[in-house]
């Protein structure tokens, strides 16, 4: 089954969008009916009939404008707030004097807040200052004189808009570094599976190649010396990898892209879920120099899991044999316990001195970080090292039965 790729879009002004759709649809008809509620006291009410038939034309045909950032352009905000703006000066030629000066509400009313929010989800809150600035002075012209009404109204959609738009500013800013460490886990996730299958094959090989052509030589010493420097290449390569750069839309309020791969688990067309015994798959590690102790019943683990496991069994075997000699003897003890599954790998090598491990995967050998101690994090095991000079060492993988979180990890 091939990888599947696709892109998530990460954007949470995109509930603002739909509630400013509701609004605007909803004060719109709120504007209307108070305009029908008192027509009679209108001094020109065709003047009102003919602006909200624009209106109404206006808010529906519109909708798909302010139903997300990419719509909303800066042409059709400039036109909106240009239709609330005459709304709010063409109540003077359509109201009564004696109703404006006693506080009446404008032709749009509340509907021009839903004008300046779309500002603010769009541009942030300059924009939506700049919007409420003109809404403001439209308010003290239609008045005619300040008062604290229309000081007090223009101060609430001002504030509001400005705060809106400040949050839509921060949160773009969160899903861009979100979207950012996601990409890069997600990176460096991958860059240790594929550290765990070139430790266990071809970084093996190449270091094989190297002993054996010096120990040679001749034109074989030539071979391993070219061997050895794409060992030390190859491992440079895995330990640093590339971590992609992070992906962002055109228009930045649309908020942050993350790429996401699905890569189908090679259980499901293998084993599944399905429990495998843990005893056959560390059964081909067992010879002269390996003795295995296991218990007379099978040890059920599920499939995935038991086969990390017994990979990073492998792993620590060969880590035996590389740095031990081929000649040391090691031992693997499996326990099925109640609630996990417990093997431990014990050498009778020269042991680990103090440090070595964090030296090693400094220079890039990432045999124990990622082969044995990587595999058991990802099936949610533990894997524990321990290493006294001269008396060899011993390393001991637990698993959870039916875990497959992530655990600590301790070395």
């Amino acid at each position: 089954m091939a990888k599947r790729e696709r892109v998530m879009r990460m954007s949470v002004e995109q509930p603002l969008w739909r509630a400013l759709t509701g609004y605007r649809v909803l004060t719109m008809l709120y504007a209307i009916g108070l305009f029908v509620a008192a027509h009679d006291d209108f001094a020109r009410p065709w003047v009102a009939v003919a602006y909200f038939s624009v209106l109404a034309v206006w808010t529906l045909a519109t909708l798909p404008k302010v139903s997300g950032a990419a719509n909303c352009t800066k042409r059709f905000l400039a036109a909106d707030l240009t239709i609330a703006l005459t709304g709010i000066l063409l109540t003077r030629a359509a109201d009564a004097a004696e109703r404006i000066s006693d506080g009446g509400p404008t032709l749009p009313s509340i509907w021009t807040a839903g004008a300046v929010l779309a500002f603010a989800i769009k541009g942030g809150w300059r924009w939506a200052a700049l919007a409420s600035l003109l809404v403001g002075v439209a308010n003290v012209v239609q008045r005619g004189a300040f008062s604290r009404d229309t000081v007090h109204n223009v101060l609430l959609v001002c504030i509001a808009s400005i705060a809106i738009g400040y949050v839509v500013e921060v949160a773009r800013a969160s899903e861009r570094t979100l979207a950012r460490a996601l990409e890069i886990e997600a990176a460096t996730r991958e860059r240790e599976r594929l550290a765990r299958d070139i430790h266990d094959s071809v970084l093996q090989v190449l270091a094989m190649v190297q002993r054996r052509g010096t120990a040679i030589g001749g034109e074989a010493a030539e071979l391993g010396r070219m061997a050895g420097e794409q060992e030390v290449a190859l491992r440079s390569l895995v330990a640093g990898g590339l971590v992609p750069a992070s992906r962002v839309c055109e228009d930045a309020a649309q908020g942050a892209l993350v790429r996401v791969v699905d890569e189908p688990d090679d259980t499901a067309a293998e084993a599944g879920t399905e429990p495998r015994d843990l005893r056959t798959l560390l059964m081909p590690y067992a010879g002269s120099l390996v003795t295995l102790s296991e218990p007379g019943a099978p040890v059920p683990l599920a499939g995935h899991a038991a086969r990390e496991l017994a990979a990073a069994v492998g792993a620590a075997l060969d880590n035996v044999r590389r740095h031990a000699g081929t000649d040391a003897r090691a031992w693997i003890l499996v326990e099925d316990e109640p609630d996990a599954v417990v093997v431990t790998v014990r050498d009778d090598g020269p042991g680990i001195p103090e440090g070595r491990l964090a030296q090693a995967e400094g220079e890039g050998r990432l045999g124990v970080a990622q082969s044995i101690c990587g595999r058991l994090r990802d099936i949610g095991g533990t894997a524990e090292l321990i290493s006294v000079p001269g008396q060899g060492t011993e390393v001991e993988l637990r698993v959870p039965k039916g875990a497959r979180g992530k655990a600590e990890t301790r070395t």
